[in-house]
């Protein structure tokens, strides 16, 4: 006897999703036109019709993705977070906020519970060490935020130029003395690629680097602060906004209002509370924007993950 053939069978001959064949079943407008096609085509030809029990289920669709934050008192993740909110509650989908604490078992345990759970789609902020390999059968419905992983679909920021950006506008002010406050490059993104960044620029400039790193806390800042200042230092970068307020409060209280210290985040107290500061603008709210986009194209549209970078904003 053949084979009676179930969504999943319907879904990968027609490569979407489980969840955007049961969307063309039930008449889903948000649907792609050519992809409602491609998977009624691939029903009529195999005769498909859905059991009562596949239907019952499709009408008990839950709307939700899961997002899995690092950290919930960071600024930046924040910000991204409001943007996917404003996007999935534009397309009817409510969200569960779980924090991992840049602990690699729990999230494994927060994407077991959302994979319990049922959830359309899930956006993971990632780090170095999680169990990629694990994920693979989540693919379909996972972008990753801030990481980028062969065969995933994420959403980076654009680290390189950044600080490039504000190493240029700096040298466009005249600064040329620019000591940079970092974080440990075992973190591949704020902390590998700025620094990275950091001492390409002076490389190509002609320019003797002069950084240190730290972690991402405000003590950080005012420590490196205070092992990298000298008295011809013009201007100071850090790796973060954080890094930067305690940069500022170090120089505050030296009474060095002089030195121009720039954060990357875009936090307002940075500017608020220090005069001479500034911030660039990582595009974190549009980088959220687009990482639900993503996850809405592949649930609903079936679309293949891919790598984006967002871009930051000019200073």
């Amino acid at each position: 006897m053949e084979k009676k053939l179930t969504i999943l069978d319907i879904a990968r001959l027609s490569g979407v999703g489980k969840s955007t064949v049961s969307r063309v079943l039930n008449q889903d407008p948000r649907v792609n036109a050519q992809t409602r096609a491609r998977v009624e085509s691939v029903i009529a030809l195999h005769g498909f019709v859905p059991s009562k029990s596949a239907r019952a289920m499709r009408s008990q669709s839950q709307q939700v993705v899961g997002i899995v934050v690092s950290r919930l008192d960071s600024s930046s993740e924040n910000q991204a977070v409001r943007g996917m909110l404003e996007t999935l509650y534009q397309r009817g989908y409510d969200a569960v906020l779980m924090e991992s604490k840049f602990s690699p078992a729990k999230v494994s345990e927060h994407l077991a519970v959302l994979e319990r759970r049922g959830v359309d789609g899930i956006i993971l902020f990632a780090f170095n060490d999680l169990d990629y390999a694990a994920m693979t059968p989540l693919r379909e419905k996972l972008v990753l935020m801030a990481r980028e992983r062969p065969g995933f679909s994420s959403v980076c920021f654009d680290d390189d130029g950044a600080v490039r950006a504000v190493l240029a506008h700096l040298g466009e002010r005249g600064l040329t003395e620019v000591a940079y406050l970092g974080v440990e490059r075992s973190d591949l993104t704020t902390g590998l690629r700025r620094h990275q960044a950091y001492l390409d620029y002076c490389r190509e400039q002609g320019r003797t680097p002069r950084s240190a790193l730290g972690d991402l806390g405000l003590q950080s800042g005012y420590r490196l602060a205070a092992e990298l200042l000298t008295p011809n230092t013009q201007a100071m970068v850090c790796a973060s906004d954080t890094l930067a307020i305690g940069a500022a409060k170090y120089l505050q209280e030296q009474g060095r209002t002089d030195i121009l210290v720039s954060g990357l985040g875009s936090n307002p107290m940075l500017t608020f509370l220090f005069a001479n500061t500034l911030s660039l603008d990582f595009g974190y709210k549009a980088a959220g924007i687009q990482a639900a986009r993503q996850l809405l194209d592949q649930i609903e549209e079936g679309q293949p993950p891919r790598a984006t970078i967002a871009p930051c904003q000019p200073l």
